[in-house]
């Protein structure tokens, strides 16, 4: 078991006919959670119903809750969720929200000094409160990993750069990894190269990209680690990413071998993609499916 903080949006994601509780980080939190994970999220929720509810939710489902502040003027975020014919997302993510505006104490700093790992995203950073409070809880964090996130318009250059300097480990997905590559000044349409160039632009030897249904890379100390992805009925794409970091961070923590962790990963984010929502009950199939029984 490790202590792990992840720090981000909370949110309610809005389906046409349906909603469910989400944001990356709080989808990260509640599969390292289910993985006997000791697990706490900073965030921010509105004093309304949407928030009261997510509240309730997160005590429920045993994360730490502490940290959860109440945003008085401001109200909870939701997510307008729109799904493709392959189940692939695409996200319509209102401005401001409560999680904008986390605020920083010594109570938040000290819970994020004392963790394992530090998780974070970076659609926390689009507005000035939230990214100020980010840098001060990073500044304090003994292992930092970085889930790239974009969400247009959501992001600067600038702050991705920042972000991936500090960090210690950084999650992109494919189409993530080229867009930043290019935008930095790197053009080149080899997997291996971006994944070595960005390496070598942040000094960080700790690298995953997700491939969707092709899989993963995960790069570490110079070494590349491969699955080639689990075939499933693809229901929606909603958190399979974020599960997927749970499961190769879980792995990575207890040091369990690089190609048996980018394994297990692959594996729990397949399984979340062949279900509705972001945080499906799969820890009673996770065996058989990667046994392939």
């Amino acid at each position: 078991m490790s202590n792990i903080v992840c720090f981000g949006e909370v949110l309610w994601d809005v389906f046409p006919s349906y909603k469910k509780i989400g944001g990356a980080p709080l989808n990260v939190a509640l599969r390292l959670n289910s993985f006997n994970n000791n697990v706490t999220i900073i965030s921010s929720i509105g004093n309304d119903t949407n928030g009261i509810e997510l509240l309730n939710y997160i005590k429920k489902e045993g994360l730490n809750s502490s940290y959860i502040q109440v945003n008085k003027t401001i109200k909870t975020s939701a997510v307008i969720v729109s799904l493709d014919a392959s189940g692939s997302a695409s996200y319509s993510i209102e401005f401001p929200c409560a999680w904008d505006y986390v605020a920083t104490n010594e109570s938040n700093r000290r819970v994020v000094k004392n963790s394992k790992a530090f998780v974070f995203g970076s659609l926390i950073a689009r507005n000035e409160k939230s990214y100020m409070t980010l840098l001060k809880l990073l500044n304090v964090a003994p292992f930092k990993v970085f889930d790239v996130n974009l969400r247009p318009p959501h992001y600067q250059l600038s702050v991705l750069e920042e972000l991936m300097q500090i960090a210690d480990f950084i999650k992109f997905n494919d189409d993530e990894l080229f867009e930043i590559c290019k935008a930095i000044g790197f053009n080149s349409n080899d997997l291996i190269k971006n994944i070595e160039f960005i390496s070598d632009y942040t000094k960080t030897d700790l690298i995953c990209v997700t491939l969707g249904a092709k899989g993963a890379v995960f790069y570490l100390n110079n070494l590349f680690y491969f699955n080639n992805g689990y075939k499933v009925k693809v229901v929606d794409t909603v958190g399979a990413g974020d599960s997927f970091l749970a499961g190769l961070i879980d792995k990575f923590l207890r040091n369990e071998h690089p190609q048996k962790a980018i394994d297990f990963a692959c594996a729990v984010g397949a399984l979340v993609a062949s279900n509705v929502g972001a945080n499906p009950e799969i820890t009673n199939k996770l065996e058989k499916f990667i046994n392939g029984l």
